[in-house]
């Protein structure tokens, strides 16, 4: 990676659809160099896809929580596999100590947040513990990905 490749890769953060025209443009090289670079980066796994970002809120998506559990180390993988394939978590971290969990769910009021955490939280004997937080404001986030 150099200074070229993370500037391009800076600009499809911010719009992965722009043309390899205004990327040639925004970068001063060839519109042939700016795909040649873009594939080649794919083609390294740099970039892994292209992807869209959809705000939450305009699909009524409002409650955003974020729970810790600690799980007992023998579940920890079992219990992450489960409730990261559910459509309320958004995000699911394994952190180092290997025993908690980080999540994020998005549901569309507190009446299925709580349903959410009946349902697949608590009474659990693998989870050893619960705190959640609601988030109250975003200050900053990334949409898109990592900046450069």
């Amino acid at each position: 990676m150099n200074k070229f490749d993370t500037a391009l890769i800076n600009i499809l953060i911010k719009d992965a659809r722009i043309s390899f025209a205004d990327i040639a443009r925004q970068l001063n090289v060839s519109r042939a160099h700016a795909r040649a670079r873009v594939q080649a980066l794919a083609e390294e796994g740099v970039i892994e896809k292209f992807t869209t970002v959809i705000n939450p809120e305009k699909l009524g998506k409002t409650i955003s929580m974020f729970i810790d559990l600690k799980v007992t180390p023998q579940s920890i993988e079992n219990v992450a596999e489960e409730l990261a394939a559910l459509p309320e978590v958004v995000s699911l971290y394994i952190m180092s100590d290997l025993r908690s969990l980080h999540i994020h769910t998005l549901t569309d009021s507190l009446d299925s947040f709580d349903q959410f955490a009946q349902n697949h939280i608590f009474g659990r004997p693998e989870i050893m513990s619960v705190e959640c937080n609601s988030l109250l404001k975003r200050v900053k986030h990334r949409r898109g990905g990592a900046r450069l």
